[in-house]
């Protein structure tokens, strides 16, 4: 068994009906831009009734048809946001809590001692969260994982998981294992990827491989190490005819 065997994203979840909510972070092949992506999946109509929207750098869950709306307290919410040289991504409202923390030069893990899975019992949903710390041309990143202690809710365990950027290395973490009822949470660290140079190739390397009939949207951006600059992708399942 070669634990250090890096795949590519397509390798990690093609044939898995659903992995439920997706990051990844990591750095290109060549070593010159961090990249970093964020899915989403769903199963119920409520799920399913969203799309991406990009304002001011920020990265964000809105419904695509207001009508149909039935809770918006778990599927709306800021999923990208920047501060200063720290790029925060997450799959819920604990992005704008990571934020509050780090702006007052508070710990991404102390701002997450706050926050615990979701509340949507029997499935109770892990919270995940990355955040890059740029510095001089580089970066190191944190992932975390929120998750029940047990099937009953009973209390939280949170995982933080520290990583050096290194070339052509990428950590993917989700929510779930695969389908089920309840749904099982994902378990142990965070899975090696592939980072490929060429953010086309890597946006549809996981929208081509994630489940046709469950996947919803998708947000990939690299960012220049030497220039700061940004380039991003946007794909969203629910568009206007579509």
């Amino acid at each position: 068994m070669n634990i250090y065997e890096i795949k590519s994203m397509g390798d990690r979840i093609n044939g898995n009906p659903y992995v439920g909510r997706g990051i990844v972070i990591g750095k290109t092949a060549d070593g010159a831009k961090a990249a970093i992506a964020y899915f989403i999946m769903g199963r119920s109509e409520n799920s399913r009734n969203r799309v991406f929207t990009v304002k001011d750098n920020a990265v964000f869950t809105e419904p695509f048809d207001v009508s149909k709306v039935e809770d918006p307290s778990l599927i709306i919410y800021a999923a990208v946001r920047e501060y200063e040289n720290k790029l925060i991504v997450t799959n819920g409202d604990q992005t704008d809590t990571i934020y509050d923390f780090v702006s007052r030069g508070e710990d991404f893990s102390l701002a997450l001692t706050t926050r615990e899975f979701e509340p949507d019992a029997p499935n109770l949903t892990p919270r995940i969260s990355g955040m890059l710390t740029f510095d001089n041309g580089n970066f190191g990143y944190k992932m975390s994982i929120l998750k029940s202690l047990d099937a009953e809710g009973s209390d939280c365990a949170r995982y933080t998981f520290d990583y050096p950027s290194k070339a052509g290395l990428g950590h993917f973490i989700h929510t779930y294992v695969t389908d089920g009822n309840p749904i099982p949470t994902f378990q142990g660290e965070p899975e090696r990827v592939e980072i490929p140079n060429d953010i086309d190739a890597f946006t549809n390397d996981i929208w081509e491989n994630l489940d046709e009939n469950n996947k919803i949207s998708l947000y990939v951006r690299y960012v220049d190490l030497a220039s700061g600059q940004s380039e991003e992708r946007l794909i969203n399942k629910n568009t206007i005819g579509g």
